[in-house]
Order: structure tokens, then C-alpha cells, then sequence
């Protein structure tokens, strides 16, 4: 197993098969995930046998807050610590050893294993909070809360 900082051409289809294997990762378009690779600050994968196998992304100002983004392991690979094999990467490396604090998202069942490296559910009253913006709801025929579509109703 090899930890990478960045994907090559080469890469790009097995980190669609990551994208496509993780329900919030799924809509991802080629555009979105050039997009993502070249303004994320970091960028984390692990490669086995020349295959993309995990991936993970780090915004921050290396200062105050680094976000832990796209923690995803392809389906054959889960349970060999390939996960572990990403974070450890992420909290050890060398650009965010001044960081005071890094962040992520993640559903309930995962606290446990985000633990082993110190992340914290107990933040307070903080919420995560999202404001969606028209395009990405125009792209996925989506809408907010219900509430009308103001391109179409007048104004």
C-alpha cells in the first residue's frame, strides 16, 4: 500500500468507482471532481497494486481549522485499515502540525473510529448547517424545503 498527495490522469476512473461507491459522493460529474482535485489543499489516497483504493481531501488556511473532506475506501478494501491508513495520514502530516483544530462530518456510526484520533462529537451547541445554491439544485432537480422555484414563478 502507497499513501499519494495526488491523483494521476491514470487514477481519475478508480476514483469515479470510489465516488460512485459512497452515497454522498454519487453525483460527483468529471468537471466537479477536476474542479475538486485542484482546489483542495490536500490531497490524500492510497494506491495498491497501481489501484486507487482510498481517498480523502483537507481544506484549510494552515492556521485555525483545517476540513476533512471525501473520507472514502473502495467496498473490497473496507476492514483492512485502509481508513486508518487515511487518517493517519492526514493528522500527521507535516503542514498541519500548527493547525488548532481539524474538522469533519460524519454519520453516527463512525464517531467511534474518528475517536482513535481524538475527534470529538461533544462540540457544544454547534450545527452543521448547509445553504445549497440554485445551480446545484437545478442540476439534480432538486429542491429546498419545498418552496417554489422563483424561475418559474415571476420573480
Amino acid at each position: 500500500m502507497t499513501v499519494i498527495d495526488r491523483i494521476e490522469p491514470h487514477h481519475l476512473p478508480d476514483l469515479a468507482a470510489l465516488f460512485r461507491s459512497a452515497w454522498w459522493l454519487t453525483d460527483r460529474t468529471p468537471e466537479e471532481t477536476a474542479l475538486i482535485l485542484r482546489e483542495s489543499d490536500l490531497i490524500i489516497a492510497l494506491v495498491d497494486e497501481d489501484r486507487l483504493v482510498g481517498f480523502a481531501r483537507v481544506l484549510t488556511d494552515y492556521a485555525h481549522v483545517a476540513l476533512v473532506l471525501d473520507v472514502v475506501v473502495a467496498p473490497e478494501s473496507r476492514g483492512g485499515g485502509h481508513g486508518a491508513t487515511l487518517m493517519e495520514a492526514i493528522v500527521t502530516h507535516p503542514d498541519l502540525q500548527q493547525v488548532r483544530s481539524i474538522e469533519l462530518v460524519c454519520q453516527p456510526d463512525l464517531i467511534p473510529f474518528y475517536r482513535r484520533w481524538g475527534f470529538t462529537d461533544d462540540v457544544g451547541q454547534s450545527l452543521l448547517m448547509r445553504r445549497s445554491t440554485q445551480s446545484s439544485e437545478a442540476g439534480s432537480g432538486r429542491r429546498l424545503l419545498g418552496k417554489p422555484d422563483r424561475r418559474t414563478d415571476g420573480r
